[in-house]
Parts: structure tokens; sequence; C-alpha cells
């Protein structure tokens, strides 16, 4: 029985001179035989065995063999994950394309418009409770930024659910750093979100006065731990709500488990998707944007870059700047009294380092993106400014940001972060690639709704692997660093075949809430209406794709 039953019941700073002189010269040269053509990083060649040796001793002996090289070259061991691909079996609906070694599609997957956005309610999932009937009301303080408190309100709906109990619209974090006086009504659409909503959990603006009048003590605050399991709440929180009618619970991010029921993860994904729709002048000025970015190009890339001194000195990494940057973040650092100490290289080489606006150039220059592209940049303040911002712009001319598209239709919004965050969000879930530098919360939540809604391009740095090949990246040729690149970055593009259930943060894996359309490529699966994604691996991207456009989401 579910839980939701129970209730019920009761760079290292590197930079390249003359890049764009190298890519070009490496373009004109490009005149692919057939021959080449089977060579290209991109083609897939089957391996035959000739004896009887394992694949695992080979897969061990090669990996052996290329780091031998990688200690005595410097040159990074990038490659392996191609070669070692040859002794893997491919996913069966990618060996039924016999197109596969055509070129990657880097604006679109081929794949996307196999899968869909479900998340209806089941057939056992009961009707809300009316508020006179329920448990009590749920009061709701967040944390964080507009993102982190957006995974918040949705754990909010999901957790009231699971207590049989009356949400109250959640109240939005006024103390964090960012030091935002909006509240919910501000940023989301409050009379949507009751409204779309009320066939899961009741909702409503204030606790009623007469039920406020009839308490003796004033509602019951408590803070629970992260990610507590369903079972948490129905033992620890339910016994309080009964006896006080009202309970707060604080600082409410990240406090329910990842890995819940279907039911549940499908309520997660009607809120998120759905259920939080910006406010009307929020989503008219974002797709005012929009608008403006596609008069000037068919097609544009979104880059949220995070980049700000006070993410960089968290990090702990070193970015190149010299004992300038060691000093300032030094100091910057010292605001978090429990903050360990960090090796700026250990932390580089574990991926945990965001890119730099450099690398993020380099990255998608590599990946085939030329310098005609039309980027939207979505970011705060940048350490370093416009020195900082430089080699991506002139990888990129065509840079814009909201502040470019838009200055005095974003004044009056200036003093609110998260309302400005909310006009970046839009933009670059419309965009049509979307690409980190981070694995922030923004990050994780737009690769979530983007799989959703289509599975839109969206490109995450493989920050782990890259860091060394960035480190590198002089001691080689461009179209040597190009093929690496594309090496890494395999399984990390937004393929389809990058979900499994289980896999990361539900935020950005929501393999629960994604289905598969019937296709002459699934023949087996003829008479079934759609099956869910546990039926595929997770293998290596190095195919064709070329998607479509027809899932395209709005704000309205």
């Amino acid at each position: 029985m579910g839980v939701a039953s129970k209730a019920w019941r009761c760079s290292g700073g590197v930079l390249v001179n003359n890049i764009s002189a190298e890519i070009l010269h490496h373009q004109k040269q490009k005149q692919p035989s057939p021959r080449q053509d089977r060579r290209h990083c991109w083609s897939y060649l089957p391996w035959r065995r000739r004896t009887a040796v394992p694949w695992t001793a080979v897969c061990g002996l090669l990996l052996f063999v290329v780091g031998l090289i990688s200690l005595f070259t410097g040159h990074v061991a990038s490659d392996l994950e191609w070669y070692s691909q040859r002794l893997v079996k491919r996913t069966w609906y990618y060996k039924k394309d016999r197109g596969y070694r055509a070129p990657i599609d880097i604006w679109k997957s081929k794949f996307s418009n196999l899968y869909y956005g479900c998340s209806d309610r089941g057939p056992h999932f009961a009707p809300a409770v009316r508020e006179r009937f329920s448990n009590g009301y749920l009061l709701i303080a967040t944390s964080g930024g507009l993102n982190q408190q957006r995974t918040g309100i949705t754990d909010a709906i999901v957790v009231a659910r699971i207590l049989n109990a009356t949400l109250v619209v959640p109240e939005l974090d006024h103390q964090s750093f960012w030091k935002d006086e909006s509240d919910f009504i501000n940023i989301f659409d409050v009379e949507w979100f009751i409204a779309y909503l009320a066939k899961d959990v009741p909702i409503v603006k204030r606790v009623p006065e007469k039920v406020m009048r009839s308490m003796d003590k004033p509602p019951y605050t408590m803070r629970v731990p992260r990610k507590s399991e369903p079972d948490y709440y129905l033992e620890q929180v339910l016994p309080i709500l009964l006896r006080r009618r009202v309970v707060q619970l604080t600082k409410f991010d990240y406090r329910l488990a990842n890995d819940l029921d279907d039911d549940l993860q499908k309520l997660r994904c009607r809120v998120n998707y759905h259920g939080l729709r910006f406010t009307k002048s929020i989503r008219s000025l974002g797709l005012r944007l929009v608008t403006r970015m596609r008069k000037m190009a068919k097609r544009f890339i979104a880059v949220h870059l995070r980049f700000e001194p006070d993410m960089l000195a968290f990090s702990g990494c070193y970015y190149g700047g010299g004992d300038k940057e060691r000093h300032e973040l030094g100091e910057i650092r010292k605001r978090w009294d429990t903050l360990p100490e960090l090796s700026p290289d250990e932390e580089r080489t574990r991926g945990k380092c965001p890119l730099t606006p450099h690398e993020v150039g380099l990255l998608l220059r590599a990946l085939d993106f030329d310098n005609n592209t039309y980027l939207y940049v979505a970011s705060g303040e940048v350490y370093g400014g416009e020195e900082t911002l430089r080699p991506l712009k002139e990888l990129f001319p065509n840079f814009y940001t909201k502040e470019m598209l838009a200055s005095q239709e974003l004044e009056s919004l200036l003093p609110f972060s998260s309302r400005l965050a909310a006009i970046d969000y839009i933009v670059c879930d419309e965009s049509d690639v979307f690409v980190t530098n981070n694995n922030g919360n923004m990050a994780k939540i737009l690769a979530g709704r983007r799989r959703y809604m289509g599975h839109k391009r969206t490109i995450r740095p493989n920050a782990k692997r890259l860091s060394a090949l960035f480190a590198a990246r002089n001691k080689m040729e461009w179209s040597t660093f190009s093929r690496k690149v594309k090496s890494c970055q395999r399984g990390f593009m937004g393929e389809p075949e990058e979900m499994r259930p289980g896999r990361g943060d539900f935020n950005e894996f929501p393999s629960a809430c994604i289905c598969q359309k019937p296709h002459e490529y699934f023949p087996l699966n003829k008479n079934q209406p759609h099956q869910h994604f546990d039926r595929f691996r997770n293998v290596s991207a190095d195919d064709e794709y070329v998607g479509n456009e027809h899932l395209r989401t709005r704000f309205v």
C-alpha cells in the first residue's frame, strides 16, 4: 500500500589565443573522405571479437595503456569512453535506426518526439479531501533563491497530500542572501495555483480567523530533517498536526525524500510543470524577450552562467585570477564558518568547479556551434566583469542578456532578484538549446522541465572529464580538442536515453513523468498506449539526432 493511501487512512583560467582563427582553419580543412567518415568521432564501428578474451579485460588493458600515455604526454584520456563504447551493446531503439553514421544534430534530438510528459492522476489516486475534513493546516516557510524555493513549494504540496492537510499558500524567503521582499502573489499566479491543484490538495491563502481564534497556543513550529521519508511525516508531524491543528515547517527546502511512489512523483510534476505558473506580467515580459531573440535568429542558445563572487568563493575553486582572486574570494569564504579547507586542484579534478565563461564558449565551439550562433546569457553579477566575459563574447559576438533586450522594462524589477530570475527562467526554457556552467537549482529544474516538455536539447557539462581537457588545450590541435570534447559530452546532451528510474535528483530526471509514444521504432509495443522509462538502459549518445519542435510549451 502506498504512503499516500496510508495518510488517507489515518578554466583553470586558461585562455586560447586566436581560437576563432584556429577553428575556421580547421573547418576549411574538413573535406571528409569515406575513409575519414568512418573514423569520425560520432560514428559507430562495431567491435568484432576474434578471440575469447573477455571484453572487460580489454577495457582494463585499454584504460591502463591510455592512462600511461596520459601520464607521459600530458594529454587527456578522454577518448577512452569512445573506444570502450564499441564493446557495449547499444540501446535497441538506436539499433533500429540505420542512419546513425550521420553527424549529430546539435540543436535537437532525433528521439525527442517519441516521448511526452505524463503526470495525470492514476486511477487509484483519491480526490482531495475538503478543507473542513482535513487533518489541519500546514504552513510552509521556504528558503533560498527562486528555484530553491520552487522545490520547497513543490514538496510542500506533496507533504500536504501525505498528511491529508490543507496547505496555506507558502511564505517565501525574505531573509536569505538576496533579500528579496517578493511574496508568492508577486511571482506566481496564486489563483491558478489553488485552482489547478484543487483535485490534489486543498489550498487556502491564509488560516481562517475562526480557526486561529479557537487555538489555545500559536502554531507549532518545527524543522524536519533533509530528505525525510513520507513515514517520518506520518509518524512525527501528523500527531502534532492532529493535536495543534496548525503546524509550520521552516527552512523548507529539500525536506522530502527524492524517491517516492509514482503517484506522488507525478504530483510533483503537476505542481512544478503546471501548477506553478508565473504572474501574467512576468510571463508577458519573458515572452517578449523570447520574441526579440527570435526576430534576430531563428534559433538561439540560452546559457545559465553562475559566476557570482560568493558562489565562486563557496566552491573553493581557483579560476586563474592570481593572488588578487585568492585574496578576494578567500575573504568572502570567511562568511561561512563551517566550510572545510578545500584543495582547488582536487575540486576541479572532481568536477566540482563551475565552468568559466571562456570554458563555456570553448565547449560550445567544440560541439560545432559556430560564431554566428545567438546567445542569451542568464546571469547575475559576474566576477571580473567584462574582462571575464570577453573571451566568451569573442567566440560568440551575438551575445545578449535581459538587460540588453529590455533595460527600461526591467527597471521596476531591479530590487527583486527572484522576479528577475523568473524572466531568465522563461527565456531559458523557451530556448532551442539550454546550457549551464553549473549543477545548481535552476540548472536541474530547467533540465527536468525541458525533458518533460519534449526533451529539448539541454547540455550539461561533464565537468569531471572536461576539466583536465581544458587544462591540456594548448597541447593539442583544435580538431583533436573538439573530438575529445564530443567524446566527453556523450550522455550529457539531454537525450531521452539518459533517463532511467532512480537516477539523480528527480527535479533533473523526472522519469516517473516521462512516457513513450506508440511509434514505428517500437514494433513490439504497437498495441500499447505508452511505456515508462524503466525499459531503457543508459548508453552512449554517439548517433545522429534529428529532433522536432512540436512539443514546445508556452507560459500562457
